[in-house]
């Protein structure tokens, strides 16, 4: 009966509770909110992206500033709690009073850039609505497109990435992820004009470089060519760099540190990369034989 075995069987999971991983026990010590993330995110989108998400009402008769910098600052409140959250997780050497100087610099510079990321942001629209014959709209881009979404996330998750952020920009990219079947690593470098169609199954690396006016389909992977190494390739660049003005079609797999593309370039859809492509070249399968066969016909 499990009423006569629930003794032992507390006793055993407490006993696996002294285990690193296990760290709810120990005093000071717990992640960042998800929740807090989604808000963070949901509520930058719309001051980046006024009327598309939220009630605000906007006009040219009406001054935006204010709707600008009361968001702002709600924003604010919620990111500096989650960043002292997160450099307390990670960082057991440093005071109190050297983790709130760290936050107050990380809020500043991440404030900072947002203008520069919004700029970036209505390139990609641009890009996508240039590019895909269905867009309706750049508005429509904006308010449906997963791809804009999860390039967006990014966006904002690799500015934190680049401030040394830890954790966050991760859970960011995860909840793309998750709504999307986007992923696109935090410290990715990507270019203007980015445009993904479609997107689902896409994965970007973390150390992949890409650069203005790319184009990529769905199912396009851009990965390593090994991860064997485990935690010794941290930090290592292991995933291709992508160069100007390619196109890389569904399903297409570019892997490898010291693969790049070179600008102009088309990689055609179920094509396997692993080595540098030139200049302007078109990559692609050998042409499949396809054999149709009629009922009561033999093979």
């Amino acid at each position: 009966m499990f009423g006569d075995n629930l003794e032992r069987i507390v006793a055993g999971i407490e006993k696996n509770y002294e285990a690193d991983e296990i760290f709810f026990t120990k005093p000071g010590r717990h992640f960042p909110s998800r929740s807090a993330i989604k808000t963070l995110l949901k509520e930058t989108r719309r001051v980046l992206f006024p009327g598309y998400f939220g009630e605000e009402m906007l006009s040219p008769y009406t001054s935006p500033r204010y709707f600008i910098g009361d968001t702002l600052i709600q924003i604010e409140r919620v990111l500096r709690a989650q960043v002292i959250t997160a450099l307390r997780y990670t960082d057991d050497a440093s005071t109190p009073e050297q983790i709130e100087q760290r936050t107050n610099e990380i809020c500043t510079a991440f404030f900072d850039e947002l203008p520069g990321v919004q700029r970036v942001l209505l390139t990609d629209v641009q890009a996508l609505y240039d590019g895909d014959p269905a867009a309706g709209s750049k508005e429509e881009v904006i308010f449906t497109y997963p791809g804009l979404y999860a390039i967006y996330v990014y966006r904002i998750a690799h500015v934190l990435f680049e401030l040394g952020v830890p954790i966050i920009p991760r859970v960011m990219t995860e909840l793309a992820h998750s709504g999307t079947g986007i992923d696109i690593g935090a410290g990715a470098t990507i270019g203007e004009y980015f445009f993904i169609d479609h997107g689902t199954g896409v994965v970007i690396g973390e150390t992949t470089e890409i650069g203005d006016h790319v184009k990529i389909y769905q199912g396009v992977t851009l990965g390593a060519l090994s991860t064997r190494g485990g935690q010794r390739l941290a930090g290592v660049k292991r995933h291709p760099t992508i160069e100007d003005d390619v196109t890389i079609y569904s399903n297409a797999s570019v892997l490898g540190g010291e693969t790049v593309v070179g600008r102009g370039s088309v990689i055609a859809g179920s094509t396997f990369v692993t080595s540098s492509v030139p200049p302007f070249s078109r990559v692609s399968v050998k042409a499949q034989e396809i054999t149709m066969r009629q009922p009561g016909e033999k093979d």
